[in-house]
């Protein structure tokens, strides 16, 4: 696992000394900006001034940042015509909804199946095109400045023999209920027009992220880890070339409860999902899960990538003009496995269920009315709350009025949050948390 490659096994080897904390990560980055220190790899310099008039520096912009270049990618366009452009699986309709290069779960879909997600309900987000990678032949690249020695190679085989962890958590696409701000709160936003099914839970398997890094020779000047994905470069809409998805993970993040997941509910990860190796990190926004791992900068440095700059930010009249911090952990949210406008019949005893999950913590109760929120009443929970992942939901309800009402479920977690009742608007439309408003009919 060097150069090389050697094939004994890594050794497992604790760090010493701390770690930046991540209320400190942001604030340490702009100070190395302005000592020109910190590196941008394919972030425009408008950015570079956003981040610096964060801190009331705009006046003073490090040498050497420029805007990234635009380059063709041979094979990015072309197919653009398919039904659900480079995506593997099957996507039956009564599973899916296609949105360009990704494909939405229907969350209704939902209701037939237990506590994880199978692969065959599991959405997919991709920027470009799901990549074919052999196993055989694949290899993840550890380099950079914050270690000790020089580059190392971990197989799969490598990274099997370290010890293994399990984890059960969702990944949940940053956008996911972006729709919702137009359709509820009369917003515009940009995006791919989610409603809730950009989430699913399953069960990963894999290496721990700070064993790799430490057999790998971290340094006590490490900060920043960068992992890279394999799948092609993404071109924006005006011909810029923003190179493969990329996001920085603070140190501290990357040394905690992140893994190298090589299994997916027991099996090998599918094509889609980012065989044969993908980044977990639980509870934060899905970016921050980069499929299809190909290498992971260590840096002594902060880094940014368009992944925390141009995207992944909050902006808008409720943020500073530079945009909020890096988005990090998701947000709570609570929905019905039930399909939008569905038809219910009256004087029937129906069970309504859905999931509950939040980012800060496990779910600890959910509401529903049946009333458009005129009275509420406390669901039954169905799974025992935990951390990083969702928790089933259900309440017995039999409408006595034919006609139009709207179902609502408010979840509240450990930490003491509740859905709001609106969420503060974001010009990208990240992080939707409000109340969901579910139109059915009473026939």
């Amino acid at each position: 696992m060097s150069a090389s490659r050697r094939k004994a096994n890594p050794v497992v080897r604790p760090l010493v000394g701390g770690a930046p904390s991540e209320a400190s990560y942001d604030r340490h980055r702009l100070r190395q900006w302005l000592a020109g220190e910190a590196r941008a790899d394919g972030v425009a310099r408008r950015d570079v001034l956003r981040l610096l008039a964060a801190a009331g520096l705009a006046s003073a912009v490090p040498a050497g940042l420029a805007a990234p270049r635009a380059a063709a990618v041979a094979g990015a366009a072309g197919v653009a015509g398919a039904a659900a452009p480079g995506i593997v699986k099957p996507l039956p309709p009564e599973r899916f909804t296609v949105r360009g290069t990704n494909a939405e779960a229907r969350f209704e879909s939902f209701a037939d199946t237990g506590h994880t997600t199978p692969v065959s309900h599991f959405f997919v987000r991709n920027h470009t095109a799901t990549p074919r990678i052999d196993a055989d032949t694949w290899a993840l690249r550890v380099w950079g400045d914050g270690l000790t020695g020089g580059a190392r190679e971990f197989t799969l085989a490598d990274l099997r023999r370290l010890p293994a962890v399990s984890r059960t958590a969702f990944v949940e696409c940053a956008g996911n209920g972006r729709s919702l701000f137009a359709t509820q709160q009369g917003q515009e936003v940009s995006g791919t027009a989610w409603t809730l099914g950009a989430v699913g839970v399953a069960r990963w398997r894999g290496a721990r992220l700070s064993h790799v890094l430490r057999a790998a020779g971290l340094s006590r000047r490490a900060v920043d880890v960068l992992p890279r994905g394999l799948d092609a470069d993404y071109v924006t809409a005006d011909g810029t070339n923003l190179g493969r998805v990329r996001r920085p993970l603070p140190l501290a993040k990357a040394l905690d409860d992140v893994i190298l997941a090589y299994e997916m509910n027991g099996d090998p990860l599918p094509p889609d999902h980012g065989h044969p190796v993908r980044l977990l990190v639980p509870s934060w926004v899905g970016i921050a899960s980069i499929k299809w791992l190909g290498d992971i900068e260590v840096s002594s440095t902060p880094l940014y990538s368009p992944w925390n700059t141009d995207f992944y930010r909050l902006y808008g009249d409720a943020y500073p003009p530079q945009g909020s911090a890096p988005l990090t952990r998701q947000t709570l949210k609570s929905a019905f496995e039930l399909p939008w406008n569905a038809r219910l019949s009256t004087g029937t005893r129906h069970r309504l269920t859905g999931r509950a999950w939040s980012g800060a913590g496990a779910v600890a109760r959910v509401d529903v009315s049946t009333d458009d929120g005129a009275t509420w009443h406390r669901a039954h929970l169905h799974d025992t709350p935990h951390r990083h992942t969702w928790t089933r939901w259900s309440l017995p309800w039999r409408p006595t009025t034919p006609g139009p009402t709207t179902l609502l479920s408010r979840a509240t977690d450990t930490t003491g949050r509740t859905q709001p009742r609106t969420t503060p608007h974001n010009t990208q439309g990240y992080l939707f948390d409000a109340v969901v408003r579910h139109a059915v009919t009473v026939v």
